[in-house]
């Protein structure tokens, strides 16, 4: 998989990844080897290739870990210094892997790649056998893991492991697996990469330059609307929140079609893309904004799964609709008292300009009912402040009007590593949208994360349609496992694999 796309000079790239079916006690070259071990009533037991290396190296391991106490967690690391190393070796870790779940794959995986910083190359023998869901699993945690991003005039202050390789594990028989754990892996990368990068410089119309090069290194569809053409086809959400702003507004589109699959189901994706959220004149307290760079985080996640489709052999069709806007304090912004005219004609009263995204969203959604015939339609957002009150940091709220595809995005979550928790859609708060003067008010009140996805489900029509609130995961407060601290690029690996695992639509339409 290409390394994602460049974006500044300083960027960092993930490590490479090879297979070999080498033992690790066989490979030369190798600065950093990781071993597995698992325990088993607090007594910690030496996985796959431990005893080779342990001998090869003149090392009672197991001693190493009874002395360490180690319990085997996922994650938990024993880190053993070599001296004078053959072949260049100077570090072993001992990597716990808990239940062996995928979960515990993911920890491993990040944990090995954190204590791989600024080596040139690691070889592991986790995961060990035939078990493709856990190389899958083990090799997104080791790239997200690795995630450095820098605007430093001295450099970073730690790079990623440049290359892993796998050991003891054919390229013959698990290269499919690599493969998905780095299409996985990459679009988590690339969506908190996106988000990442300061808004001096991701402006609406950088976004969309993005967009294009993501277009051509995926071979999909692109279409980008600029105010003019937002303005003769009607895009009153978009334009209304971006009116404020030196840097104007644009709706993208990315389209990716499935090798003949040109009558398959299409689902549509939109991101929110507000490359910086001020509030407008309801302006946010001074703490509010430090983190609004990453107020586009639905469009990051957007566009990285649209880039990931085709790697993942994704069969169904999916469009990707980003309305980016700055949200900004000038002499043009949009007021509170403001009637704006969505996409297809739905009015809005703009009682708190800082209820911005959503008065995006409503436009492509509109536009997606209106010319694109769904199938299934999802938005992600970083939406409300309340969304975070009620899961914290570290779950994904979410809202949906069909069972089946509720079900199926949270089974989907839990497998990614992007835990979501599906909110109501609670008919009985649809009064405080009303308006005296228009078809709807964008700031109903509490409960804040509620309301906002009414205000959106009139633009979802009688289609299936699944609202992600990531408010609560934008940021991730501190490194924690395949999480690094900053912005998490929240969602992208949930989408792909409802998206590319079998039947994704089955029962739902």
């Amino acid at each position: 998989m290409p390394a994602p796309t460049t974006v500044l000079p300083a960027q960092v790239s993930p490590p490479a990844f090879a297979l070999s079916a080498l033992g690790p006690h066989e490979l030369s070259g190798v600065e950093v080897l990781a071993l597995p071990f698992t325990g088993a009533d607090d007594v910690p037991v030496l996985g796959v290739g431990g005893a080779e290396v342990g001998d090869a190296l003149g090392l009672d391991l197991a001693g190493v870990l009874g002395s360490r106490r180690a319990k085997g967690k996922a994650g938990e690391l024993v880190t053993v210094l070599v001296a004078g190393g053959a072949s260049g070796l100077r570090l072993v870790l001992l990597v716990g892997l808990g239940e062996s779940t995928p979960t515990d794959y993911r920890r491993a995986g990040a944990a090995v790649a954190r204590a791989a910083f600024d080596h040139e190359s690691l070889a592991s023998t986790v995961p060990a056998g035939g078990d493709d869901e856990a190389l899958t699993a083990y090799v997104v945690g080791s790239m997200l893991g690795s995630f450095v991003f820098h605007w430093r005039s001295t450099g970073p202050e730690h790079e990623p492991v440049r290359r892993i390789v796998l050991a003891g594990l054919s390229t013959h028989d698990h290269a499919a697996a690599l493969e998905r754990g780095l299409a996985l892996g990459g679009a988590g990368w690339r969506s908190r990469m996106l988000a990442t990068v300061p808004s001096n410089l991701k402006s609406p119309q950088w976004l969309a330059e993005q967009a294009a090069e993501l277009a051509d290194e995926s071979g999909l569809g692109y279409e980008v609307w600029d105010e003019t053409k937002l303005a003769q086809q009607g895009f009153g959400g978009i334009l209304g929140v971006g009116q404020g702003s030196s840097t104007p507004p644009r709706l993208i589109r990315l389209d990716y079609t499935p090798g003949g699959g040109k009558k398959a189901p299409r689902v549509v994706l939109v991101g929110k893309g507000i490359t910086f959220d001020t509030g407008g004149l309801s302006i946010k307290p001074a703490e509010g904004m430090t983190t609004m760079k990453r107020d586009m985080t639905g469009g990051a996640v957007v566009m990285a799964v649209m880039g990931a489709l085709g790697a993942l052999g994704c069969p169904l069709r999916v469009t990707g609709l980003v309305p980016a806007a700055e949200n900004a304090v000038g002499a043009s912004s949009m007021r509170p008292g403001d009637v704006i005219t969505h996409y297809g004609g739905r009015t809005s009263e703009v009682l708190n300009t800082d209820a911005e995204g959503r008065l995006v969203l409503a436009d492509a959604m509109a536009y997606a009912l209106d010319k694109l015939d769904p199938a299934v339609l999802v938005d992600v957002a970083t939406l409300t402040g309340t969304m975070k009150v009620a899961l914290g940091q570290w779950t994904g709220g979410f809202f949906a009007n069909r069972e089946r595809l509720a079900e199926a995005l949270a089974e989907a979550g839990a497998a990614a590593g992007e835990p979501l928790w599906r909110m109501p859609l609670e008919p009985d708060y649809e009064d405080t949208l009303t308006s005296q003067v228009a078809d709807a008010n964008n700031a109903p009140g509490g409960p804040g994360a509620i309301t906002a996805a009414l205000f959106l489900q009139h633009f979802a029509g009688d289609v299936p349609w699944a609202h992600f609130d990531i408010a609560s995961t934008g940021d991730t407060p501190h490194d924690s496992f395949e999480w690094t601290k900053g912005p998490s690029g929240f969602g992208s690996r949930a989408l792909l694999t409802w998206l590319t695992g079998p039947d994704p639509l089955a029962g739902i339409v």
